[in-house]
């Protein structure tokens, strides 16, 4: 901000009122910053949002896969709809193994590209 105050000063540019120029080209170039700034923390939160889900997302997923591997379920006579899913989840635990790796993969390539189109 300083080198484009100094390069106006010294060429001087044809205006009126050469003090009231200066002030409006700073109050512009501040509002400029403010929006940056502004425009860098929603970056820096919604960053923090996604890191937050992340983690969120593979502790439950942890969490679940642990609960269907160290408690099968036992067939009850009074069996609900939490108990019948329990006892799909045992028979088929592959195919839940295969989308928790299918989720880290999607996961992976979703957020290489976000970084290209950023660096871009």
């Amino acid at each position: 901000m300083k080198d484009i105050e100094q390069y106006l000063r010294d060429n001087a540019p044809d205006t009126p009122a050469e003090g009231q120029f200066l002030i409006e080209t700073n109050a512009r170039l501040n509002a400029v910053e403010g929006i940056k700034k502004t425009v860098d923390g929603e970056r820096r939160r919604g960053r923090i949002a996604l890191i937050v889900a992340l983690a969120a997302g593979l502790v439950l997923g942890c969490l679940i896969t642990l609960l269907v591997l160290f408690y099968p379920v036992q067939p009850a006579a009074d069996s609900s709809a939490f108990t019948k899913a329990l006892e799909a989840l045992q028979d088929k635990k592959e195919f839940l193994y295969g989308a928790i790796a299918l989720l880290a993969v999607t996961l992976g390539v979703v957020s290489l590209t976000r970084k290209r189109e950023e660096v871009l």
